[in-house]
């Protein structure tokens, strides 16, 4: 899969190399942790580490903690895991935060004031929006813009020492008032907070915001390569002022590449954290939502979600890609490694008359049809079976090749049987099959040449463990999540029928020493995997591929 990371990035890399770029590839990738990684996220570790990958470079990961008031130290071991579980391995250029460059941030933060370059000013959010002026329209200096170097060396000492209120004072950039880009026009780039950080304790009340503290972040850690999401494009001019004002070591190239949105989720963390909090979800993990551990708890591999994010391709303009385009990564990839097991998800009973009582029998039945190296297991086989409700028909529509009355099928892996009779309880509702078994078509086909068209799946009621089945749907019924009709809120959108839990399913046995995490095909049925609750299989995908139909055209 590496060996074809080609992108208008490596382009961009090549000819940076051509132009006698020595140094050698650094890439980083900089979550905040505020919330769960998600498959937008998937993207840009793809492109970061992947890169890093193709030239033999190194791959960072460090922690945007610089805002304290949403971040957890239950998202950053979240994180961690999820890194670690999509690439397979530890960054290789290693794992760092933020915060530990505070003190560097401040210090730059410092010289800036000394070169005229930055000032404190006193004006609340709204008068700094007033003051910024329109896309049409220069801003207007602060009144505070021209203090001296010594008050405002002064005034950001003050604020570090706490003793201003929160919100009062900031720390801002003096670059143009009437620059076209609107970034650019005095931004401010230290605040006033005072909340507990999760490595910095109490120490600090002030931090540098993201524009300010990136940059110096990427040129601390020698990063050649700074590849972030498209909303930041209009942001790498401050990014590029900020690394050649400080005093720093190196000069790293911010580029940028389209985000990853998905038909029927949101990419938002706001959302998600709502999503949430608000218990329309289980939680993170729930396996409807977008983030990495509910994918993975879903039954989703690593490989599947990477070869998802290449087929969506890495380019500069935005796009919706379909889900079904991340069911078929993971459909087809199962379709190869997944085991096949007999699930019965509406069990009716099957009773085998001219079968003797008591009797148990074991049937040879293939691993994985597709892959002769899973070899095969043995399935008992008994009087008494359980099969799908609806692999029965007492009036069955044209062309049922099931289990139907005076009817024969074959039950997989095991004999032809033929409906005799069928017993229905006090509402009319069937609750057993008779059938007789061709007890010669245990090896082969019947001896007097009739077809048998239709093949059922089934159980053996004595040997048969309960479980219960959770099958998920796409968690909007809205395609583009980011377009939600004016007048309504997305939450609107909830799909009432994400997730149906069937209870009282009948598994064959092999299934209870199914570990936390293991996939497998429910002949028939679509491809599960085992929850990390007893006696729960999450539905990852199912059977049916319309979306194949699509990649051919």
């Amino acid at each position: 899969m590496l060996e074809n990371v080609n992108n208008f990035l490596t382009e961009i890399i090549d000819e940076d190399i051509k132009n006698g770029l020595s140094e050698r590839i650094h890439t980083r990738f900089p979550p905040e942790p505020n919330g769960y990684l998600h498959i937008g996220s998937a993207k840009a570790i793809f492109i970061n580490w992947s890169i890093a990958k193709k030239y033999n470079g190194l791959f960072n990961l460090r922690y945007d903690d610089t805002n304290p008031v949403k971040e957890d130290t239950e998202y950053v071991d979240s994180i961690w895991e999820d890194i670690k579980w999509l690439t397979g391995e530890e960054p290789s250029g290693g794992v760092y935060y933020g915060s530990d460059y505070f003190e560097t941030c401040f210090n730059c933060a410092v010289q800036l004031i000394k070169d005229g370059k930055a000032y404190v000013d006193d004006l609340t959010q709204e008068e700094m929006r007033q003051y910024r002026g329109s896309l049409t329209e220069p801003g207007k200096p602060s009144p505070y813009r021209d203090r001296s170097v010594e008050e405002n060396l002064q005034l950001f000492q003050d604020m570090r020492d706490g003793k201003f209120a929160d919100g009062s004072k900031t720390l801002r950039a003096k670059i143009d008032m009437a620059s076209p880009n609107m970034n650019l026009r005095d931004p401010a780039i230290y605040r006033i907070v005072r909340a507990h950080h999760h490595r910095q304790g109490d120490k600090w009340c002030i931090y540098p915001l993201y524009d300010f503290a990136h940059p110096i972040q990427d040129a601390l850690e020698g990063i050649t390569h700074s590849m972030c999401s498209i909303e930041f494009e209009n942001h790498r001019p401050l990014y590029e002022w900020v690394v050649d004002n400080c005093p720093l070591p190196h000069h790293p190239k911010q580029r940028e590449f389209a985000r990853l949105n998905v038909t029927h989720t949101v990419m938002s963390k706001r959302y998600l954290r709502q999503l949430v909090f608000e218990k329309h979800v289980e939680g993170w993990d729930d396996p409807r939502m977008p983030t990495l551990c509910a994918l993975r708890r879903r039954g989703y591999t690593p490989s599947a979600i990477l070869d998802f994010v290449q087929r969506a391709g890495i380019a500069k303009a935005n796009s919706l890609v379909d889900i079904k385009l991340l069911e078929h990564c993971i459909r087809e990839e199962l379709n190869e490694t997944a085991l096949r097991r007999m699930a019965v998800t509406e069990p009716v009973k099957l009773v085998i008359t001219n079968y003797p009582e008591g009797q148990c029998e074991e049937f040879e039945v293939p691993n994985n049809p597709r892959n002769e190296e899973a070899s095969s297991r043995k399935v008992p086989f008994t009087r008494e079976l359980y099969i799908e409700k609806s692999d029965f028909a007492e009036v069955p529509p044209p062309k049922f090749q099931r289990l139907k009355p005076d009817g024969e099928v074959r039950l997989m892996g095991a004999y032809i049987v033929k409906c005799n009779e069928i017993v229905k309880d006090d509402n009319g509702e069937i609750v057993e099959i008779r059938c007789t078994a061709d007890l010669e078509t245990r090896n082969g086909m019947p001896v007097d040449g009739r077809k048998v068209k239709g093949t059922i799946h089934w159980v053996s009621a004595e040997h048969a463990i309960d479980a219960d089945l959770y099958l998920y749907d796409n968690l909007f019924t809205l395609e583009n999540v980011n377009d939600v009709p004016e007048g309504t809120d997305y939450l609107d959108y909830l799909n009432p029928d994400s997730l149906k839990k069937l209870t009282g399913c009948k598994l064959e046995p092999s299934l209870a020493d199914a570990k936390e995490g293991e996939r497998f095909q429910f002949v028939r049925m679509g491809y599960y995997c085992k929850d990390r609750e007893s006696g729960r299989f999450n539905r990852i995908v199912t059977l049916k591929d319309s979306f194949a139909k699509t990649l051919k055209k």
